[in-house]
């Protein structure tokens, strides 16, 4: 019977990173079991940084299901496999991962939940490998994560990308111009994708489909044609045209293992063409982090929730190197190594390689299908 447990969230934050925090306490609470969150991420675990988490006496995980972001804080640059450290004067990379090992068996944590996304569970993955029990949640408002169908914080942000289509649609019918919303997902489209079809969108471009825009062109000279003098387009930030690159705004130093391209700017790039090429106007906005923050829907409260405790029903069982999963729309889980598939390489890069397992739109899947029969124009 396990006694002991600890929590870690890293990466992008999102809503509902507390609610799967609240579950996964309460679930140990009344089970007997004590339960810690390492703070930031992989960085607490290598520092081990830790506090105790509580739902008694109004304590830390107390009042937490409506609040945006973690209580015990997130990383989004530390691959300990492949850590950047400073040595003489000179930045260099080193496995500092048995490191963590050693502190998680020296505070006799029976158990180590990971909250986060792709790059999380492959770190995930890595520990498991050298004899820690790991029970992975999938994160992320990406929706990439690969083997379930469903992320945790990701219906918030498709909310809240809707409501920011839902106002500009007032606007750009009131000035007879193309509204264009740039909205994150980095290599994979469900954000873009659900919001529009959600918010009424004319046209969406994913990364799954090199977008040529001349159609986009097309889709808005036929509308004026119809009589009506505005479009709204859904830029993802990873989207990019047939034979050119995706956009990027720079490189990041987070150092090897993780995904240091710094996404943004198609918006404008996109907006910019669509002016030239109709001779309207176009406006474009970037969300940005308001699709990370702030308190998550009742959907996402409901399934953070459903994923914390299965997360810890699991550890009860002594269920680990396992991932929590929606699959056939049912809680199940699947191995840590179906997660990272290829990507077996210890502290091997996340992301968009062709080693990764992100899950990306296909072109067979119910939004695609229902997106073409709406005409929504998707770039092809």
């Amino acid at each position: 019977m396990i006694k002991k447990v600890a929590i870690l969230a890293n990466g992008g934050d999102v809503s509902g990173f507390n609610a799967v925090i609240r579950a996964i306490v309460k679930t140990a609470e009344n089970n007997g079991i004590e339960c810690y969150g390492f703070i930031d991420g992989y960085n607490g675990l290598l520092k081990n940084d830790y506090v105790k988490l509580s739902t008694a006496n109004d304590q830390s995980a107390s009042g937490i299901l409506p609040k945006g972001g973690s209580i015990i804080g997130s990383s989004t640059n530390a691959n300990v496999f492949n850590y950047k450290v400073e040595e003489n004067g000179q930045i260099v990379y080193k496995d500092l991962s048995d490191i963590c090992v050693e502190n998680v068996k020296k505070d006799g944590f029976d158990c180590l939940f990971t909250l986060g996304g792709d790059g999380t569970q492959k770190s995930a993955r890595d520990f498991s490998t050298k004899g820690i029990n790991v029970i992975g949640v999938p994160k992320t408002i990406d929706n990439d994560v690969a083997c379930t169908e469903i992320t945790f914080g990701y219906n918030t942000a498709v909310s809240v990308a809707t409501e920011a289509l839902d106002r500009l649609h007032t606007t750009g019918e009131t000035h007879h111009r193309i509204m264009v919303l740039e909205v994150m997902g980095r290599y994979a489209g469900w954000i873009a994708l659900e919001s529009a079809i959600a918010g009424g969108a004319d046209i969406a471009l994913i990364p799954e489909i090199p977008y040529d825009i001349n159609k986009a062109v097309k889709k808005i000279n036929k509308r004026r044609k119809a009589g009506k003098q505005f479009s709204v387009v859904v830029v993802a930030e990873g989207a990019a045209p047939k034979d050119g690159e995706i956009t990027i705004m720079g490189k990041r130093d987070n150092g090897v293992g993780v995904d240091n391209t710094k996404l943004g700017g198609v918006g404008q790039v996109v907006a910019r063409e669509l002016e030239k090429l109709t001779g309207l106007e176009a406006r474009n906005t970037t969300l940005g982090y308001m699709q990370r923050g702030g308190t998550p829907t009742a959907f996402d409260r409901v399934l953070s929730t459903k994923y914390g405790s299965k997360a810890m029903e699991l550890a009860i069982e002594g269920k680990y190197g396992v991932l929590t999963v929606i699959k056939n729309g049912k809680l199940d889980y699947v191995s840590l190594e179906d997660v990272v598939g290829k990507n077996t390489k210890i502290g091997a890069v996340s992301g968009n390689t062709a080693e990764s397992n992100i899950r990306r739109v296909t072109m067979d899947h119910d939004l695609v299908k229902t997106a073409r029969n709406i005409g929504i124009c998707l770039g092809d």
